[in-house]
């Protein structure tokens, strides 16, 4: 009996997929066009899955969410970690539930892993069983230093991918080989499974590097002033573990710097935003050679995004236009 058996992808009419870089207008976007076609927005981005960091994160708003159905922002504990498997499983049955309702589902963000996963598909690998997560993530803990040499004696193949300091994909690696029996890197090794398949419009947000960076550095200030501060300070009492996908969100770690009282609020913000303007490089990068095929929308701001958007979308006859 073969180790695998393919599945056939979710049949959906249609979606709108737009990605972008951080603080490219995406969120705006989406918004517009879900009130011009009937839509429902779903996220598409590995932080703001999470709830416990709704500024930080730019996740929209809850006077958003009201005028405009949101799904899969915030549906996670920062103590759990969101794989792009995981979000596309949950995104494939939330498209098809949109969809029942006769509306269309429009998917943002600015993982473009979650979109590789969702409209391409990834290795099928099989759901691990809590308890061995659970252990294996326990035995990683108290290896400390020495977790890489387990995961080079369990899949030695995946452990040259892994740096010895990256706990989150070492402790993946051990448990799916102890509760499957193969190595990750065999699993990784089999053709990838969309688990949906339709006629879908997917557009990349390409605005001009100076937009972009004057918007990133305007955002995470903004983000400040807002209530950053209180929600990263209450996370920190939470005293998660530093590998754990959401601690890594940008300007985290700087602003907890400025709580511990290392350096001042000015420092944390000018760091935050450098390190959000490196992140937007990497995710253009990213969306110019990964996503070839996409629709790219270069502007100089938002409107002309918006005036290169929609022509898209009444071609593409969801308008009526």
């Amino acid at each position: 009996m073969p180790d695998h058996a393919v599945k056939a992808p979710l049949k959906l009419k249609t979606a709108v997929l737009i990605a972008g870089p951080t603080a490219s207008g995406k969120s705006a976007l989406a918004m517009k066009l879900a009130k011009r076609v009937d839509g429902e927005i779903v996220n598409a981005d590995s932080m703001q899955v999470y709830r416990e960091l709704r500024v930080l994160t730019a996740r929209p708003s809850e006077a958003d969410e009201a005028r405009v159905p949101h799904h899969l922002y915030g549906f996670m504990s920062a103590a759990e970690a969101c794989s792009a498997g995981i979000w596309a499983a949950h995104a494939a049955r939330v498209m098809q539930e949109i969809e029942a309702r006769g509306r269309i589902p429009i998917l943002v963000g600015g993982t473009g892993l979650y979109f590789r996963a969702l409209v391409d598909g990834l290795s099928p690998i099989p759901d691990v069983p809590a308890e061995v997560t659970a252990e294996v993530r326990a035995e990683v803990a108290q290896a400390g230093p020495g977790a890489h040499g387990l995961l080079r004696a369990a899949d030695p193949k995946l452990a040259e991918t892994i740096s010895p300091s990256d706990k989150q994909r070492i402790a993946r690696g051990l448990e799916v080989k102890r509760a499957t029996g193969k190595p990750l890197s065999a699993w990784q090794a089999l053709p990838p499974e969309p688990p949906v398949a339709g006629d879908f419009l997917k557009a990349v947000l390409a605005p001009s590097r100076e937009f972009l960076y004057r918007r990133i550095d305007f955002r995470f200030r903004h983000m400040v002033r807002e209530g950053a501060l209180a929600e990263v300070e209450g996370l920190m009492a939470l005293d998660l573990d530093p590998s754990l996908p959401l601690m890594k969100a940008l300007g985290l770690r700087p602003v907890m710097a400025h709580l511990r009282g290392e350096i001042s609020l000015e420092e944390a913000i000018l760091l935050g935003q450098a390190e959000s303007r490196r992140y937007a490089k990497r995710q253009e990068t990213w969306f110019r050679t990964q996503m070839i095929s996409w629709n790219r929308l270069i502007a100089q701001d938002l409107e002309s995004l918006e005036v290169n958007f929609f022509p898209l979308i009444d071609d593409f006859g969801l308008t009526g236009a």
